[in-house]
């Protein structure tokens, strides 16, 4: 069948059977592969042709599958799965770039991404500018002729400040840039990057795409050529491989994203639109309400929906966030997200620490804030956890 639905897709797209004609996807837990003769091996390094496979760290069956699957949803020419997401985030931006280039990317992003940006690529002497991301004049005056790339997370973590990815990919692409966007708080599901202007996309499997927090995964999407000319030689020489049985993994959390995700999402607007009339919450940020300051543009960029993440802020800093957390009785604390358990996190004292206190001022993450990621448990279950756990904190 030619136009199958996205949740069709999600279930047999990519399939290769084996001999046995196995109903769920084999996991081809191999690092090697034999050949027939020594001519066949001589051919195949030379090129490695549909389905021939040499070493597990250059492809592997089960990895490719998933490969496969992750494109089709993501509408991308191919995929190359990497060992976890910061590897994919490292991997596209390295692969891509030399001495000398420039790299303008968002100053919202997560503590890695920022260490990447700030220490590791102007090591190798890339230079590397960070500018308000939402703001498109500021996009504008950084992104000159002669920039190799931009990079910036669709929807920032914790804040869930969006860029405007057409706006964005308009002025890189007229400086001849690539449009690199960390995708994982947007979803694959809501995603529409790469129609909107993406030439790059990355997700952490670790979130979503697993979504029951058992592995780690990353992957880089793009144009068939970006991925297997740029890309791939530089991933399968420096080892960040995706492992086959995580690969499988993944296959299986891509069969059920959609209804997971589309779940999420309807739970975390009500818990949103529950807790924004506290009097113990300050503010709330979710893209899905009209108050989110980029409601229209969250719309507009993500099909209508705002996601599956809720950040609020809590008066009375980190005594009384911590007050909060540590009175939930559904609700976990961890740092993970995107997971079917809900989870709270205190972003200034985990996944944010290592910033100066001034810079997570500047990027609107107070003392107070707490970043809650939805699961698929009750709503109202949810609901309730969180007011009895304000009104104690």
């Amino acid at each position: 069948m030619t136009n199958r639905g996205k949740r069709t897709d999600l279930v047999h797209g990519g399939t290769k059977r084996s001999q046995w004609g196995e109903l769920s996807e084999a996991i081809f837990l191999t690092q090697g592969f034999a050949y027939d003769s020594a001519e066949q091996a001589e051919a195949r390094f030379i090129k490695a042709g549909e389905d021939e496979y040499i070493y597990a760290r250059y492809g592997n069956p089960t990895v490719a599958m998933f490969e496969e699957r992750i494109a089709l949803l993501e509408g991308a020419e191919d995929a190359f799965a990497t060992a976890s997401g910061m590897a994919a985030v490292n991997g596209a931006l390295t692969a891509m770039l030399k001495a000398g280039d420039r790299v303008v990317a968002a100053k919202a992003l997560f503590g890695s991404c920022l260490y990447i940006l700030e220490e590791i690529l102007p090591r190798f002497g890339v230079e590397v500018v960070l500018v308000d991301g939402a703001d498109l004049h500021a996009w504008r005056a950084a992104v000159t002729p002669g920039t190799r790339a931009v990079f910036f997370e669709s929807m920032a973590n914790p804040t869930l400040e969006l860029v405007d990815i057409e706006g964005v990919a308009k002025i890189a692409h007229e400086a001849g840039a690539l449009v690199v966007v960390d995708n994982v708080f947007s979803t694959p599901v809501f995603s529409r990057a790469i129609a909107q202007g993406a030439d790059v996309v990355i997700y952490s499997a670790t979130k979503h795409i697993d979504g029951q927090g058992r592995a780690l995964g990353g992957v880089i999407l793009g144009t068939r050529e970006f991925i297997r000319k740029t890309v791939e030689p530089y991933l399968k020489h420096t080892g960040a491989a995706m492992s086959p049985f995580t690969a499988w993994i993944m296959l299986k959390g891509l069969e059920t994203i959609d209804l997971r995700v589309r779940a999420q999402a309807a739970s975390a607007e009500e818990i949103a639109r529950a807790v924004s009339d506290h009097p113990k919450v300050t503010s709330v940020s979710y893209p899905g309400l009209p108050s989110h300051r980029q409601h229209e543009l969250a719309q507009r960029q993500l099909g209508g929906k705002g996601g599956t993440v809720v950040s609020f802020e809590i008066a009375g800093g980190k005594e009384a966030a911590f007050a909060f957390c540590n009175a939930l009785e559904i609700i976990l604390i961890s740092n993970n997200l995107g997971d079917a358990k809900s989870i709270a996190t205190h972003p200034a004292t985990t996944t944010h620490q290592r910033l100066a206190p001034e810079q997570r001022v500047s990027l609107g993450i107070g003392d107070g804030l707490i970043r809650l990621s939805v699961g698929i448990e009750d709503t109202a279950d949810l609901v309730g956890d969180i007011l009895q756990a304000l009104d104690r904190a």
